[in-house]
């Protein structure tokens, strides 16, 4: 869905009251009655204001009213719990200003925005329950009848989540993002001088930074946490040369909510999944499949120079920390499922599917120019449908959207 904020500078004291009246409403009701509306929000002026501000915040789709409810009530949109969100931030002054789209994954959007210091920021807003925006076609349902409401607070919940990932692991000297905040369903963090992985086409140390990248998954396994969708989506390529390119690596790694631990029952499958999307990535882009070499003495690193080609759970990952038991992550320990790790789960198991996507349409642009030619970003991006999305977005273009708040691209 698109973000308008343009209406939060009209947004009186009532208003914004009565806004947070049906957010705290809605933890006990689906549909939030009038009259508790009021009482909950305690204007001075009374049930007038009250009243006033509820068909104002109706008018700009802020709240809404469910059809053939069985008492007069309202709920809380997705626009309205973006604009509770951002007026967090900006009391906070860790977000003043929104900028463009600058990308669309399966379960968020991210925007780039500055803080109150001119600092320029991501803001990053989970979207959890949306169907996919590949296509209309295929719908998810992590949590079987239940509406938008509920997948407001998994949006909640996942974002709570990715932030306390991102806080302990950039605490602990793992190359992310610094996290900088969070409110609801949204989290803030420092801007990445990079692209995405997805778009690189050369590298003048590819096999350092292949070697690197999965030092990185191991690293992460070691401190008792499997990423779960560690591909060239959510891998970031610095491009701003402030790092030592001897001795940093040239890279940061985003989206952590599916974290899981390396107790849980399928952690193996998801390390050799993770491993698997970074070893058919660089064959597929740089012709890169190093072998085991038991000529090679050094263990310390990956692919060629190196004993081992990749890096296999039962043999490289030893525990060395607890960061899985420190944030509870899903599996640490053996305990009943939350509607979060229903959801989460859902989403561990949909991205082999959008992975299948991804080789596909990877092989389709290859045939088309040729494994070895190399062309621009534009003519590489624009075959996804998940850049033309945020191109459709950054142009101003209004896209149609399902309750979820999933973008429908026109075919």
């Amino acid at each position: 869905m698109k973000l308008d904020t343009i209406h939060m500078r009209y947004l009186n004291a009532d208003d914004w009251r009565v806004l947070q009246a049906v957010e705290n409403g809605s933890r006990s009701h689906e549909v939030v009655p009038t009259k508790l509306i009021g009482q909950i929000a305690n204007l001075k002026t009374g049930m007038g204001s009250a009243n006033r501000a509820i068909s104002d915040l109706a008018k700009l789709n802020l709240i809404s009213k469910l059809r053939n409810a069985k008492y007069d009530g309202y709920r809380l949109t997705y626009n309205g719990f973006d604009y509770l969100a951002l007026k967090t931030f900006a009391q906070k002054k860790t977000l003043v200003e929104l900028g463009t789209t600058i990308g669309v994954g399966k379960e968020s959007d991210i925007y780039a925005g500055k803080d109150g210091q001119g600092n320029e920021r991501v803001l990053k807003i989970h979207r959890l329950g949306r169907v996919s925006f590949r296509t209309v076609k295929n719908k998810r349902d992590y949590l079987r009848n239940k509406e938008a409401q509920s997948w407001m607070h998994l949006s909640k919940l996942a974002a709570e989540k990715e932030y306390e990932f991102m806080t302990i692991l950039y605490e602990n000297g793992f190359e992310i993002p610094r996290p900088l905040d969070y409110s609801r369903h949204c989290v803030v963090m420092e801007l990445v001088e990079g692209f995405p992985m997805r778009q690189l086409r050369e590298h003048f140390q590819y096999k350092k930074l292949y070697s690197q990248l999965m030092q990185f998954m191991v690293k992460l396994a070691n401190h008792g946490l499997i990423h779960c969708d560690y591909n060239e989506y959510n891998i970031m390529i610095r491009e701003d040369g402030s790092y030592d390119s001897a001795t940093e690596p040239g890279f940061l790694v985003i989206d952590f909510p599916q974290c899981i631990s390396i107790n849980h029952v399928d952690a193996e499958f998801y390390f050799k999944r993770d491993v698997e999307c970074i070893r058919r990535f660089f064959k597929r882009r740089f012709g890169y499949s190093p072998k085991d070499d038991s000529m090679m003495l050094d263990t310390d690193g990956y692919g060629d120079g190196f004993r081992y080609a990749y890096p296999v759970f039962s043999r490289d990952v030893q525990r060395i920390g607890d960061l899985d038991m420190q944030v509870k992550a899903s599996g640490y320990r053996s305990e009943k499922k939350t509607e979060l790790e229903d959801a989460l789960g859902s989403m561990r198991r949909d991205y082999d599917d959008t992975e299948e996507d991804d080789e596909k349409e990877e092989e389709e642009e290859e045939e088309e120019y040729g494994s070895e030619l190399e062309f621009s970003e534009s003519e590489s991006d624009t075959d996804s449908v998940n850049e033309k999305i945020v191109q459709a977005l950054v142009e101003g273009e209004e896209l149609e959207t399902d309750k979820f708040g999933n973008y429908i691209l026109k075919e």
